[in-house]
């Protein structure tokens, strides 16, 4: 018979006091002769210690749940710059994102820009053979009363939006904003210059709405005419 003391003292008031337990492991009964079956208690208890020493096991080698102990200090210092690594890299990815979101948005807002330039461009098209009535009518000086305030008032409006006149007599010609109608030989000019307007030009910033349609002067070649008159007078002489 063996005897096991299992007593558990406690400091702590109304807390249960267990006294010794004591067990008989005698396999044979002393009192009957019969063979003894294993006590459920004992095995209990023996099952419970199992538990306890496995967990206290797994506790040694896990540590905190999820997290591996390392095993060496060359663990440790892979594992940080695994870990510095990892944070690199997803700061470079942040950066990426950041890169992106803000080319979008510029994107977007240049194709903002460009539909609002070709809505004005449409909407003010239709106004200009509206204008060309009344250029006319003040050249003509038609453009007075109540017919002079609405123009003043419609041509006030059109250049908020940004429509500019161009093409003035004695402007220097360029065929990107001038249609030439006809061309004239002019004397006195160095370069090709308009000398009369038939219909002016509108432009939005860069955008031409509307060529300005023009009489180009094209410079006399003095030297030329010169040289031509004095062949003429040779050639007269040599028939006299």
């Amino acid at each position: 018979m063996a005897l096991s003391d299992n007593t558990n003292g406690t400091a702590g008031d109304g807390e249960e006091r267990r006294g010794p337990v004591i067990r008989d492991n005698r396999r044979i009964d002393p009192e009957t002769g019969e063979v003894r079956e294993p006590q459920a208690e004992e095995t209990a208890g023996d099952a419970e210690e199992a538990v306890e020493d496995t967990a206290a096991d797994d506790a040694g080698e896990e540590g905190v749940e999820g997290f591996e102990v390392p095993d060496t200090p060359e663990q440790v210092v892979s594992e940080a710059i695994n870990a510095d690594e990892r944070v690199v890299e997803l700061t470079n990815d942040i950066k990426r994102v950041q890169a992106e979101y803000s080319n979008y948005r510029k994107r977007v807002e240049r194709d903002r820009v460009a539909v609002r330039e070709v809505a004005t461009a449409q909407v003010l098209g239709e106004l200009l053979p509206i204008l060309d009535d009344i250029g006319r009518a003040r050249d003509h000086d038609e453009l007075n009363g109540g017919f002079k305030a609405v123009g003043e008032s419609l041509e006030g409006a059109v250049a908020k939006l940004g429509l500019e006149r161009f093409a003035e007599k004695g402007d220097a010609f360029d065929p990107t904003v001038h249609e030439a109608l006809t061309l004239i030989p002019v004397p006195d000019i160095t370069v090709q210059t308009v000398v009369e307007v038939f219909q002016p030009g509108y432009r939005i910033g860069e955008r031409v709405l509307r060529p300005a349609r023009v009489v180009v002067g094209d410079p006399v070649d003095g030297a030329g005419e010169a040289s031509g008159t004095g062949d003429t007078e040779t050639g007269d002489a040599d028939e006299k």
